[in-house]
């Protein structure tokens, strides 16, 4: 077989197909280190190599490739033979930290990791590769036990915190006296915007089992006389009042019709004037730039049976169609994207 050879172009080489190709092992390699809980380790301090893989019971054969490793990765820092945290792994994977982020990603080692392998077949299929494909639920999964529940809440919570306190930051709380993050977990945002203007007051909605953690939470903030929990099912259950309703990584769970049916739910709880603030990985319009965005819509193809990523203009259109008078969108960051609605 004769293979021809193509015209020569700026790229002279696949490094840049392989570094997608092979981003599995950079993947895996952060994923594992979460789940050694080597961070929380080096929090206490530099450890020699050695010594630090003897704490973590690493066998001497991969223990310093996968250490530094993690150094090229940009998480780990070494000197003089000792190995410490980088900035932003000590701020956010530090189990100890308030802004620690990596029950998220003890979630995806766990459970998103060995189901993308089945990729192919929801592509070909469109049905969930997670515990649904064999006759379980998703959420039975991670809530089994008081600890998994609290691990994913706290991993949610660190996922969303710095959406949180862009919103908190941004947004016109000035305007308006109450909050409520429908599906808002252990209450990151109104926390977020607590803390960040006194005058704010709201809670969350959520799964009665999810309150001891919520008020846990709550509490380590001293926030109890302001935040309040409400617990129901946005699915049977009206929303209570608040001058602002949050649904943040809530509506690309969900088909189009659930979308719909609770963005109306939101509306019909806001009074006039009040707004609706939707956070996910929106779409750009031309789906073309949001990378993560269009992976985090593969996601729900694998977890969910009829959840989407969307984009902006499909937004719009639906906050139209319930009866918002007005809408805009906001970059957050990590590819999220914040859209407004004004009733």
């Amino acid at each position: 077989m004769r293979h021809e050879i193509g015209p020569l172009r700026q790229e002279t080489g696949p490094e840049s197909i392989l570094q997608v190709g092979l981003g599995f092992m950079a993947s895996k390699a952060l994923l594992t280190a979460v789940e050694l809980d080597l961070f929380s380790e080096l929090a206490k301090g530099p450890r020699a190599g050695a010594d630090l893989a003897g704490a973590l019971g690493l066998h001497p054969r991969g223990a310093a490739d996968f250490l530094d490793a993690l150094v090229a990765l940009g998480f780990l820092e070494r000197s003089g033979g000792e190995y410490r945290n980088s900035p932003s792994a000590d701020t956010f994977l530090d189990r100890g930290k308030d802004t620690y982020a990596g029950g998220v990603l003890e979630m995806a080692n766990s459970r998103l990791y060995p189901f993308w392998g089945s990729l192919t077949e929801a592509l070909r299929t469109g049905h969930p590769q997670n515990e649904h494909k064999h006759g379980g639920d998703v959420f039975d999964a991670i809530y089994r036990d008081e600890e998994g529940l609290e691990r994913f809440l706290h991993g949610m919570t660190g996922l969303s915190m710095g959406k949180a306190l862009v919103i908190a930051e941004r947004f016109p709380w000035a305007d308006y006296r109450t909050v409520l993050d429908v599906g808002g977990a252990v209450g990151c945002v109104p926390v977020a915007v607590a803390r960040r203007h006194p005058h704010m007051s709201g809670g969350v909605f959520e799964l009665p089992r999810v309150r001891p953690v919520f008020e846990k939470y709550v509490a380590s903030f001293g926030l109890e006389d302001r935040l309040t929990f409400h617990g129901g099912d946005f699915f049977t259950d009206d929303l209570p009042g608040a001058d602002v309703i949050v649904l943040g990584q809530i509506l690309h769970g969900w088909g189009l019709q659930e979308k719909r049916l609770l963005l109306k739910k939101a509306y019909d709880a806001l009074p006039d004037g009040g707004a609706v603030l939707v956070y996910d990985a929106i779409i750009d319009d031309d789906r073309r730039e949001n990378t993560f965005g269009l992976l985090a819509s593969l996601n729900m193809l694998i977890e969910t049976r009829s959840g989407f990523e969307y984009t902006a203009a499909d937004g719009h259109a639906w906050m139209a169609e319930t009866g918002f008078r007005d809408s805009r969108i906001e970059p957050l960051t990590d590819g999220y994207s914040m859209l407004v609605g004004i009733k």
